[in-house]
């Protein structure tokens, strides 16, 4: 059997941050591009760029190299993901689509890349003008951050249709434990093929009565996950 497809969710309910592309992108340019990688690399610098603030935005090579999970996806059987990068790097900067310079700044040098935009072109000419002082302009690097969704489309993406009644017992929960607990109890749920709200709420009761890691010795993982009182109310 071949590897098997990551399946993605879909994006959840409610006001989502966007990043806007400029209609040329897909009018001239997205024709153009004939390498998976490339546009992958250059669709993200639309949105690590766009996340910058201040004057001066760009992205420095250094700041994509450790970027993991974009080089997790560019990586193929043959090539890392940091080959992949420089390589598709490259293949952008020719098209055109990317700006690249080399920056000087205290003892080293940095490799900077911007759209070629208005904005990237000013920030090159102001560059080569001398005009910008590098010592004050430090971009934020800003990495790729999968949003956490929120405890309505967890239950509805693992365990079914909300109902009045359970979408209060999910606001409760969001009150009373942490975002991070809720989204491990729902994969905890969906390991055990138990997928049942009293059932993350019992891993949560147990997580919050007798710690995480606590609670794991000396038992197994079902044992861990429901607790005392609550093996009558889990469907099985």
């Amino acid at each position: 059997m071949g590897d098997q497809m990551e399946g993605f969710p879909g994006f959840p309910a409610g006001k989502l941050a966007t990043t806007p592309l400029p209609n040329q992108f897909f009018s001239e340019l997205l024709p153009l591009i004939d390498n998976l990688a490339e546009l992958k690399v250059v669709l993200h610098l639309f949105w690590l760029i766009g996340k910058k603030r201040g004057a001066l935005r760009y992205a420095r090579l250094d700041e994509l190299r450790g970027d993991r999970r974009l080089l997790g996806g560019l990586a193929t059987a043959k090539l890392t993901g940091e080959e992949v990068l420089l390589d598709a790097l490259d293949r952008a900067v020719a098209r055109g689509a990317l700006l690249r310079t080399a920056v000087t700044r205290g003892q080293g040098t940095e490799e900077w890349y911007m759209i070629n935009s208005a904005h990237g072109r000013e920030v090159l000419d102001r560059l080569e003008s001398g005009e910008l002082d590098l010592a004050f302009e430090a971009g934020e690097d800003v990495q790729l951050q999968t949003e956490r969704p929120t405890i309505f489309v967890l239950y509805e993406q693992n365990i079914g249709m909300l109902t009045p009644m359970i979408a209060d017992e999910l606001r409760d929960a969001e009150r009373h434990f942490p975002a991070e607990w809720i989204a491990d109890g729902f994969r905890q749920a969906v390991l055990n093929n138990k997928r049942s709200w009293k059932y993350v709420l019992a891993i949560l009761e147990r997580w919050r009565t007798e710690g995480r890691g606590a609670a794991r010795q000396g038992r197994d993982q079902e044992a861990y996950d429901v607790p005392e009182g609550y093996e009558g109310l889990i469907k099985h």
